[in-house]
């Protein structure tokens, strides 16, 4: 293969004190019905982010079948998940927020007051889009925008995840980084100032240096039509030192643990990453040519961004499409450039999970 391809944002991971009880509250919240896999096993190849020790786990990973990514919701097994040590402000080192997608925003809004959500007033963005934001029972924060594209028609007001907002110590750094590694090339806002979001989310004022990207060139490959388009948000704080949000903390503690990106051509990806001063640090594809996860299979790598946030990257290998009757979907023996069909994908509806 000579071209590397990115499918689009496959997850969020999310570290959680309780698998089930959190999948039901992101499925009553976000639809994200789906089971794609469930799991508990060892952790043993997160080795620099977890102690220098295996560690078990229970992990699902769960998508809305109206489009955008998915949640891996993650839990340790025999350690209990540890919460930040300080109170997490807009601009701290890392994944601060996940963005949801929605169809509409003031339906949105209503809806989530009516089930007594945790929500923000409805705020307007640099360039005048309303968005707003709603924390899980984890104190995780999701920041819900409106989304154009959807893989399919629900009644659901809500899609998967549409991408992030990260804090960094650099702008330019960082922006460097996700246009060059993950194609998010394109300014859509570059503002410095107060946000009365911000500043409420802080409880304090502070100046700020806000950007958010897209992506020029449209996703392709298996999962490019689901997954869909994706934004970045880059929130530089100017007038604080920041901290990092996973400060004294392992990988799958309490928060937004990494993003992952659905790839294919992950020694092109090995090889880019390297080349420009991000080399992998967790290489499953280095020791094997596929990683058993179950009920799917794969292989993943770790980079960290300019101020050591985890981005995975997972090569698709197998995939449950109607487990029920043994059907699993090979995507070696595919073109990796192609979508997956419409009615293919939509038949993960039979592996919905119901509250």
């Amino acid at each position: 293969m000579s071209e590397l391809i990115i499918s689009g944002i496959q997850q969020m991971g999310v570290g959680i004190p309780d698998v089930h009880q959190a999948w039901k509250w992101y499925r009553e919240y976000f639809g994200v019905d789906i089971r794609i896999f469930e799991e508990a096993a060892v952790a043993a190849l997160m080795l620099p982010y977890t102690g220098g020790e295996p560690r078990e786990r229970h992990a699902a990973l769960a998508i809305n079948l109206q489009g955008g990514g998915g949640f891996e919701i993650w839990q340790y097994r025999g350690r209990i998940p540890q919460p930040p040590a300080f109170q997490i402000l807009p601009g701290d080192l890392g994944i601060y927020s996940c963005k949801i997608k929605c169809k509409d925003i003031k339906a949105t809004h209503d809806f989530y007051l009516q089930k007594n959500a945790k929500v923000t007033p409805i705020y307007k963005d640099p360039s005048g889009s309303d968005f707003f934001y709603i924390t899980d029972p984890y104190n995780n924060i999701f920041q819900v925008v409106k989304g154009n594209e959807w893989f399919s028609s629900g009644a659901f007001p809500t899609g998967g995840v549409y991408g992030a907002v990260i804090g960094v110590s650099d702008v330019e750094v960082s922006k460097k980084f996700y246009a060059d590694i993950l194609g998010y090339d394109t300014v859509v806002y570059d503002q410095t100032g107060n946000f009365e979001d911000m500043d409420q989310l802080s409880a304090m004022p502070n100046q700020y240096r806000r950007v958010l990207l897209n992506h020029s060139k449209p996703r392709k490959g298996a999962f490019s039509k689901l997954l869909g388009p994706s934004q970045i948000e880059l929130i530089q704080v100017i007038d604080r030192t920041p901290r990092k949000i996973f400060e004294g903390r392992f990988w799958g503690d309490l928060g937004f643990i990494h993003l992952c990106f659905d790839i294919n051509g992950m020694d092109i990806m090995r090889a880019k990453c390297k080349l420009a001063g991000y080399p992998f640090t967790v290489d499953t594809s280095a020791n094997s040519d596929t990683f058993d996860m179950g009920e799917a299979a794969g292989s993943f790598a770790y980079i960290e961004d300019p101020d050591g946030g985890l981005i995975e990257f997972v090569e698709t290998h197998k995939l449950p499409i109607l487990k029920k009757i043994g059907w699993y979907l090979n995507l070696r023996k595919r073109n990796p450039e192609k979508a997956l069909p419409g009615w293919m994908l939509k038949a993960l509806r039979f592996n919905r999970v119901k509250n």
